[in-house]
């Protein structure tokens, strides 16, 4: 190879390496799923009551929903139409990750004592 070729041959990879870094540079991350504007809502039980028992939530984005037991008994918090179930021990927390959801009422309650109901609307 003559020494021509081999000096276009060096500058065409040193430029194609400067190319592809420069668009690198230029694209802004990715934000993955975990790092998407998330919502918290809380809401606690106590005396076998949902307090309060209508929640608020953001239209599509992820919300994280704190239930805290304030009584001395267990309780499951419960939803069909979230598709979630979660048992939160008396005195504790429990924590329920949410996808994004679209506007509507989404009614929930605590499976062990049926007569303990809330509503989430989503807007």
């Amino acid at each position: 190879m003559s020494m021509i070729c081999w000096t276009r041959m060096k500058l065409s990879a040193a430029a194609a390496a400067t190319l592809f870094l420069c668009g690198l540079a230029c694209v802004p991350p990715a934000r993955p799923a975990a790092a998407q504007e998330t919502a918290t809502v809380q809401i606690s039980v106590k005396n076998r009551q949902f307090e309060p028992a209508e929640i608020r939530g953001p239209a599509n984005k992820p919300i994280v929903l704190r239930v805290k037991n304030l009584d001395a008994t267990p309780m499951e918090f419960e939803s069909v139409t979230l598709r979630v179930e979660k048992v939160v021990p008396a005195n504790s927390e429990g924590v329920i990750n949410l996808r994004p959801l679209q506007p509507g009422r989404y009614n929930f309650f605590d499976d062990f004592h049926q007569q303990t109901t809330g509503v989430l609307i989503i807007q």
